[in-house]
C-alpha cells in the first residue's frame, strides 16, 4: 500500500496570471486509514477557470491543497458503502492520493454527495467534463436557465471550451441557431465542421463586432456568457428584447489586478437597464447560476445525465477533450488553459 502522497499546493498568492512560481508540490505521509474510511488513488483531475476566482485569491489558501473535481479509484475500503476497484466521482484536489468517507460532497456543496461511476453511461474522464459538471452547466444554463426555444438564435462564447461546446449543440438539438466565439481559426473551424455550428466567430481576427454583426443577422436571443470584456462588449448591441443572458463566468477578468480591472460585467449589463433574469416580473435581462443549480435537483440531475448519455452514443453530441499526463503537469496545464491553450475540456490523467 502506498505510503506517501504527493499534492499540489498553493505557495503564493498570484499576481495577475498566474506562474509556476506560484504552485509546489509537497509529498506527504499518508497513514492507516480507519473504521468507516476509505484510501482513493487520483485517476482523473478537472482544471476549471473558477479555481482562479475561487480558491486563488483568498490568502488562508496558501498552503492548502488546490482545489478540483477527481476521479479516483477505491485502493482499500474500511467501510460497507465502498469497494475497491469502485471509482468515485468527487472533490478531492490536485492529489495523488486521498482519504475519504461515505459522507463526502462534491464541490464542498452538502447537496451533492460523491458518487460512483457508472461506466455504461461513457468513458471515465468525461465524469468531469460532460457527463459532469461542464455538461451539468452547459444543460442547466441553456434549457432551464434560458429556456432556448425553436428558431432563436444562441450566441456564446469561448465555444470550443469545456461548456461552449457543448452550449452550441444543446442549441441545434433544441433547434435554435448557433454561433460561436472562439479564439483562432483551429478552434472556430472545430465548432463549424465538428460541433455542428452556424457560425463560429474568431476574437483574434480584429473584426469583431463586425464579424459577430454578420453572423447574427436577426440578432441575439440568448448570449451565454463565459467572457466577459470585449466579447460582452460586442454582444450588448446585437441583444434582442426579451434576450437572455446565463452567466457561467467572467474569464476575461479573473486575471486582472488592480491596475489592469475594467468595468465589472454586471455593473456593465445594469448600466444598459437589463434586469435579472425574472427580477419585476420580465423575461429578459442576465442571471448568474452555477453547476448546484441542476446537481441538487433529483430526479432531474439524473435524468439530464442520462439525456446528454444518449446524445453521445447517437453521435448528437460530441466532445473534444485536452489531457496532460501527470501531476507535475498540472499547473502548466491550468495556466494554459487560463489563456486560451486548451482545446475541449481541460483535465489530467493522474494515474493511469
Amino acid at each position: 500500500m502506498p505510503t506517501t502522497n504527493r499534492k499540489v499546493v498553493m505557495k503564493q498568492l498570484p499576481v495577475g496570471v498566474p506562474t509556476p512560481a506560484d504552485f509546489e508540490i509537497v509529498s506527504e505521509s499518508l497513514g492507516d486509514i480507519e473504521d468507516g474510511q476509505m484510501l482513493l488513488r487520483t485517476r482523473w483531475l478537472t482544471l476549471d477557470p473558477y479555481m482562479r476566482s475561487v480558491f486563488m485569491p483568498r490568502p488562508d489558501n496558501v498552503g492548502k491543497t488546490v482545489i478540483g473535481g477527481t476521479v479516483s479509484e477505491v485502493v482499500e475500503s474500511r467501510t460497507t458503502a465502498w469497494e475497491a476497484g469502485d471509482l468515485v466521482v468527487g472533490y478531492y484536489g490536485w492529489q495523488e492520493y486521498s482519504i475519504g468517507t461515505p459522507s463526502d460532497v462534491q464541490w464542498n456543496n452538502p447537496n451533492i454527495p460523491i458518487q460512483r461511476w457508472d461506466g455504461s453511461l461513457g468513458a471515465t474522464s468525461t465524469a468531469l467534463g460532460v457527463l459532469g459538471m461542464t455538461g451539468y452547466t452547459a444543460y442547466e444554463g441553456l434549457l432551464n436557465v434560458a429556456k432556448v426555444e425553436p428558431g432563436e438564435t444562441v450566441v456564446v462564447s469561448a465555444a470550443s471550451g469545456a461548456v461552449g461546446q457543448v452550449v452550441g449543440q444543446l442549441a441545434k438539438i433544441h433547434g435554435a441557431r448557433a454561433v460561436g466565439i472562439a479564439g483562432g481559426p483551429a478552434k472556430c473551424g472545430f465548432c463549424v465542421d465538428e460541433l455542428g455550428f452556424d457560425a463560429c466567430i474568431d476574437y483574434k481576427a480584429g473584426n469583431l463586432a463586425a464579424d459577430l454583426a454578420a453572423a447574427t443577422p436577426d440578432g441575439i436571443d440568448i448570449y451565454f456568457e463565459n467572457v466577459g470584456g470585449d466579447v460582452l462588449e460586442a454582444v450588448i448591441p446585437r441583444l434582442n428584447p426579451g434576450a437572455r443572458i446565463p452567466i457561467c463566468g467572467f474569464i476575461a477578468h479573473y486575471n486582472e489586478t488592480p491596475d489592469t480591472r475594467r468595468m465589472n460585467p454586471l455593473q456593465r449589463l445594469q448600466a444598459e437597464g437589463l434586469p435579472a433574469l425574472g427580477g419585476d416580473g420580465n423575461t429578459d435581462g442576465y442571471a448568474f447560476f452555477g453547476f448546484s443549480n441542476l446537481a441538487t435537483r433529483h430526479p432531474e440531475a439524473e435524468q439530464a445525465l442520462e439525456t446528454l448519455s444518449a446524445w453521445i452514443k447517437s453521435g448528437q453530441l460530441k466532445y473534444r477533450e485536452s489531457i496532460t499526463d501527470g501531476l507535475d503537469s498540472a499547473a502548466d496545464a491550468f495556466i494554459g488553459m487560463l489563456g486560451g491553450r486548451n482545446f475541449g475540456k481541460t483535465l489530467v490523467r493522474v494515474d493511469g
